[in-house]
């Protein structure tokens, strides 16, 4: 397993498991597939498994807990867990929390779902609008000083709360959405995290399965399946933006590789200091995803697939406007 930094302390695999799918965000999943998931990418030398407590409203921190137990995976794992969403008992999505208090008892639960006596990185979901970054960060830096958490992360935030969080404490990563076809990181935030020594863990990069090369028109049927309501999914959108898969197909084939594949190698392209998340809950789509690992993409490749896919081509924003308004990092 090839490895990469994290700000200037933290060694992680190449390559990242995101494991919300796994808990319904995307329609039902199977536990004993999701389990064996965990472990074959542990297995594989997978370090960097992410979460959020909101997952399931719990429940995937319980199944990564359970992943976890016997032997020596939890060595093996660097936890990321995300915190400060609130949901209701309908499921909705009703705000973000962020006070000192709150990241207190949030972290109290986490710590007890997972089992575990530590967590590797802390972050908040979102900027909460309502508490100041220094007073969240500065929370979180009283439970690396007591030893509950080892390094401390941001969540799509944009460049001023960065500056602002890293005053209170090194920072380090930014976890953010960025694929082909999410590349508003560019437009200053990515500048910002190299200049203060910021790794990114990008998510999305396959942008919910958009651009894996398997989505199908009309596939988002299932209940809870949030591309459903998404509106890069949207009829009016989903038949260009699918049109673009088929571009970066011709030239996935041409590199004996899958479009998957394609798309996880060009993020990674983007630097060392960027490790793609993939939210893998099979086997076989870790599998084909650890596969982008063993390609390299040269300066032709990397034109010839923005080319395909330009910066500006994707139709639809990546939330609806109510979540929209809740990325700081869409403030640049």
């Amino acid at each position: 397993m090839q490895h990469r930094n994290l700000g200037s302390t933290l060694s992680v695999s190449a390559l990242g498991l995101g494991c919300m799918s796994m808990s319904g965000m995307y329609g039902p999943s199977d536990r004993a597939e999701s389990l064996a998931t965990i472990d074959a990418a542990l297995e594989a030398g997978v370090t960097l498994v992410d979460t959020g407590d909101f997952y399931g409203m719990g429940h995937n921190e319980l199944l990564i807990g359970e992943a976890l137990k016997g032997g020596s995976k939890r060595d093996k794992a660097i936890l990321s867990v995300k915190f400060g969403a609130l949901r209701d008992p309908s499921a909705g999505w009703i705000g973000m929390d962020t006070r000192p208090v709150a990241v207190k008892t949030f972290l109290a639960y986490t710590l007890n779902r997972l089992g575990v006596d530590y967590i590797d990185i802390y972050r908040p979901a979102r900027l909460d609008p309502n508490v100041p970054i220094e007073e969240t960060i500065g929370a979180i830096a009283e439970m690396v000083k007591a030893g509950y958490v080892r390094h401390i992360g941001l969540s799509e935030m944009g460049s001023e709360t960065i500056r602002r969080a890293a005053k209170v404490h090194p920072i380090t990563d930014l976890q953010i959405e960025y694929s082909l076809i999410s590349r508003g990181i560019e437009d200053g935030v990515l500048k910002t995290c190299r200049e203060l020594g910021i790794g990114i863990t990008a998510y999305g990069v396959l942008s919910r399965g958009l651009i894996s090369g398997h989505w199908k028109k009309d596939a988002a049927s299932s209940a809870g399946d949030f591309r459903a309501h998404s509106p890069r999914f949207q009829d009016g959108n989903v038949d260009r933006n699918l049109a673009l898969v088929e571009a970066l197909r011709t030239i996935a084939a041409a590199k004996g590789a899958s479009v998957a594949q394609i798309a996880i190698a060009w993020v990674a392209a983007q630097g060392d200091d960027i490790v793609p998340l993939v939210g893998s809950r099979r086997r076989d789509q870790l599998k084909e995803s650890l596969g982008a690992l063993d390609l390299t993409l040269t300066p032709a490749d990397l034109a010839a697939i923005e080319r395909a896919v330009p910066q500006d081509a994707v139709a639809g924003e990546r939330y609806a406007p109510a979540q929209m308004a809740h990325l700081d990092s869409e403030r640049g």
